[in-house]
C-alpha cells in the first residue's frame, strides 16, 4: 500500500506554487481540448482502482526541488498508484512530484507547429534556461513511457525508458500494449465531438475499445430499441 513520505517543510506544496503562467501566450485549441478529454474518459487500467489514478491535462508538473518554480505542462499524463484527489479530498491545482512522491507513468504530447524539436528532444538546452521536456521526462522524472502524436501526419511515436534513456518502440499495426497497466493505446478513425478524424484512445486487454460515457449511452439505447423499448431522451 502506497504511503506518502514526509517531506521537508522548506519545500513548497501545490498551494504555494502557481497553477498557471498568465504570461503564456494563447489558449489550447479545440483539438488540444477534445483529444485529452477522450484519453481521460477511456483510461481505465483494470489493475488500478479509479481512486488510485490521477490524470493531468495541461496543468503544471513540478519536478525540481532545487528550482521549485520550474515546471513543464504536458498535454496529457497519467499517474498510477497515487490518490485521485490531493490529500484524498481536493482537486489538484498542479502536480508537485516531490510532494506526491509518485512520478507520472506516461506522458503524451500532442505536437503543434513549432514544437516538434522540443517534443522530440532535438532542442539543445541553453545553460541559462531550465531543462527541456525530453530532459525532464527522461533524466529527471524517469517517466517510463513518453509518446508524441503528430495529428497532421497521423503519426504516433512511442519512447520507452531503457537503462536510463528513451528508445523508440516499433508499433505493429495501430495499437501498442502497456503491460504495466494492462491496456493498449491505439489510433482510431471515428467521430468524436462531431468531428470525424483519427483519434488516440485506450483499448482493453482484448484489444476492444473502451467506450466513453456517451458511447455507452448510445449502445444501451440501441439495445433497448432492439427490444422494442424506446429510451427516454
Amino acid at each position: 500500500m502506497y504511503q506518502k513520505k514526509p517531506i521537508e517543510k522548506s519545500l513548497p506544496t501545490m498551494y504555494d506554487l502557481p497553477s498557471e503562467n498568465p504570461e503564456d501566450p494563447g489558449l489550447p485549441d479545440e483539438y488540444h481540448i477534445f483529444q485529452p478529454l477522450l484519453l481521460r474518459k477511456t483510461f481505465q487500467p483494470p489493475n488500478y482502482p479509479q481512486d488510485k489514478v490521477f490524470i493531468g491535462t495541461d496543468i503544471n508538473l513540478y519536478y525540481d526541488t532545487n528550482n521549485t518554480k520550474w515546471y513543464k505542462r504536458p498535454d496529457w499524463f497519467a499517474v498510477v498508484g497515487v490518490d485521485q484527489l490531493y490529500n484524498k479530498e481536493e482537486l489538484r491545482l498542479s502536480y508537485v512530484t516531490w510532494d506526491e512522491q509518485v512520478n507520472p507513468f506516461i506522458v503524451i504530447e500532442l505536437l503543434s507547429p513549432g514544437t516538434e524539436k522540443e517534443d522530440l528532444g532535438k532542442n539543445i538546452r541553453d545553460s541559462k534556461n531550465p531543462p527541456t521536456k525530453w530532459q525532464v521526462y527522461e533524466q529527471i522524472l524517469k517517466i517510463p513511457y513518453y509518446l508524441v502524436y503528430n495529428r497532421y501526419k497521423n503519426q504516433l511515436t512511442v519512447f520507452q525508458l531503457n537503462q536510463g534513456y528513451y528508445e523508440e518502440l516499433t508499433i505493429n499495426g495501430n495499437q501498442i500494449w502497456f503491460e504495466e497497466i494492462q491496456l493498449y493505446l491505439g489510433r482510431w478513425q471515428g467521430k468524436y465531438e462531431n468531428v470525424t478524424r483519427e483519434w488516440l484512445r485506450w483499448y482493453d486487454k482484448d484489444g476492444k475499445l473502451i467506450l466513453n460515457p456517451e458511447e455507452k449511452a448510445e449502445k444501451l439505447a440501441a439495445q433497448l430499441r432492439a427490444l422494442g423499448i424506446q429510451p427516454e431522451e
